[in-house]
């Protein structure tokens, strides 16, 4: 079941080397039509963490940044489960593209027999080493016994959110992204019901404060799984994509692996770097840790929807790849990034017009406030830099490119960033917003990087 990719040099379709401006294939309009019900798929899935942290900073400053904290590691042991099973996306939406959907069901199971289990042991890690990990981070005595309850709490949905991001890959690669969007709206309903019950002891449930907050939201996930599970098994879908149970195959998972390992390992090496960087700025205190932490859940906003795009974009990519129509896989990168940018404008308009409004949602400590709104002004250019890269690395993605953007991020993540963040931060004195300045320098850099790839057409030469 090998898909080959045109070279580009010999088109196996009319019109294949040009491309009708009137064609909708790969336009705003079908970018936009596929990513809208993604990009609130992504944002709602971040509102997850936004909840939590909105409704744990009135507890007090120590327990917003321990969420800040924990949450961070725990995302960033699990990324590598999550970002290997997007290959599942791949490979779905290049043998739809090729018109084989009774392939599609056999590489999900593939991915889910080749992640969850793994996911679910390093959950267990978590679980019994937490306080051991936040020892050796160090932060200040009032983070740290939260950070740990709360990194307990949230070990349970690791495997959750993997099966879930397995499964939503199959959905994506066929073009259905209403079925994800559904499902995390379910898990964001639960979860806001969950947190207040769990945090505050609402609804007859017990108070149980920051790790309250972390169970909420691991049960969520497991919520958001069963959706897309329910989904995935009716007949109508097995019928058309043959998503009966298939056993491991480790020919499969190989091929698999080969293209999904480096994106988890580029997210797990990428977040390693932001997750230093966040126990860099723990070891400031308090309230610097609150307000970065408050920072970050506004920018993931802006960040997930660039993911939504960025999604899409895979999806397009690997069809008109996997149908031999490659004019229509640069227009669609083109219309992406187009969409990508008008977003990342409003929303740095946001950042530079209203940024204690924002920042107000997560806290009313005045410190909090004085060190956060610096950094929505460096925010407003970073997460502009941020889109490019993003939507940049979907196109790679969905043309099965994707070792040298692995090698790229991880270069720049720990001989780029970190330094960088260091330098401003510590020897020039510029603090928390100096930190955040060395991200900025950091993304541009990427986000430059990511655009050449693209633009040279490795990518034509490319075999998944």
């Amino acid at each position: 079941m090998t898909i080959e990719q045109n070279n580009g040099t010999t088109p196996t379709s009319p019109g294949a080397m040009t491309t009708d401006s009137r064609d909708p294939r790969g336009g705003i309009r079908e970018v936009a039509s596929l990513a809208g019900p993604l990009v609130l798929t992504q944002v709602f899935m971040t509102a997850m963490g936004v909840v939590d942290s909105a409704i744990v900073g009135r507890l007090g400053a120590a327990e917003l940044g321990a969420v800040g904290l924990g949450g961070m590691w725990v995302w960033t042991l699990t990324c590598f489960f999550i970002g290997t099973s997007t290959g599942v996306q791949t490979f779905v939406a290049q043998h739809h593209g090729a018109g084989r959907p009774e392939a599609c069901g056999t590489w999900t199971w593939q991915g889910l027999a080749s992640v969850v289990p793994l996911a679910a042991l390093t959950g267990c890690g978590v679980f019994f080493f937490a306080g051991t990990m936040i020892e050796f981070i160090g932060p200040t005595e009032s983070i740290a016994p939260l950070a740990t309850d709360y990194m307990r709490s949230r070990a349970f949905g690791m495997a959750g959110i993997t099966a879930a991001s397995s499964l939503s890959g199959f959905f994506r690669g066929i073009g259905d992204t209403r079925t994800p969007l559904l499902a995390t709206l379910v898990a964001n309903v639960a979860n806001l019901f969950l947190d207040f019950g769990l945090v505050y002891g609402w609804f007859g449930m017990p108070k149980m404060g920051v790790a309250g907050a972390g169970l909420a939201t691991s049960i969520s996930e497991w919520i958001y799984f069963g959706v897309v599970a329910y989904v995935f098994l009716r007949p109508s879908i097995k019928a058309r994509f043959n998503t009966k149970y298939r056993a491991p195959n480790l020919q499969e998972i190989k091929r698999l692996w080969h293209t999904g390992v480096p994106i988890g390992g580029q997210w797990t090496i990428e977040m390693l770097s932001f997750a230093v960087f966040t126990s860099l700025v723990a070891r400031m205190g308090e309230a610097p840790m609150a307000a970065s932490h408050a920072f970050v859940q506004l920018l993931s906003l802006s960040f997930m929807q660039a993911v939504g795009i960025s999604i899409a974009t895979t999806t397009l990519v690997g069809r008109y790849i996997g149908a031999n129509r490659l004019e229509f896989v640069a227009k669609s990168l083109r219309s992406s990034m187009i969409l990508g940018g008008i977003l990342a404008a409003l929303i740095a308009a946001l950042f530079i017009l209203i940024p204690e409004t924002l920042l107000g949602i997560f806290s009313s400590d005045p410190n909090v406030l004085r060190y956060g709104a610096p950094l929505l002004i460096v925010g407003a250019f970073y997460q502009f830099f941020d889109a490019i890269a993003i939507v940049s690395d979907g196109a790679l993605r969905g043309a099965g490119d994707t070792r040298w953007p692995f090698v790229v991020r991880c270069l720049i993540s720990w001989f780029v960033f970190l330094p960088l963040a260091y330098l401003f931060a510590v020897p020039v004195g510029w603090g928390l917003t100096g930190a955040w300045i060395g991200g900025l320098l950091s993304i541009l850099v990427l986000a430059g990087f990511l655009a050449y790839r693209f633009q040279s057409g490795a990518w034509r030469t490319i075999r998944i």
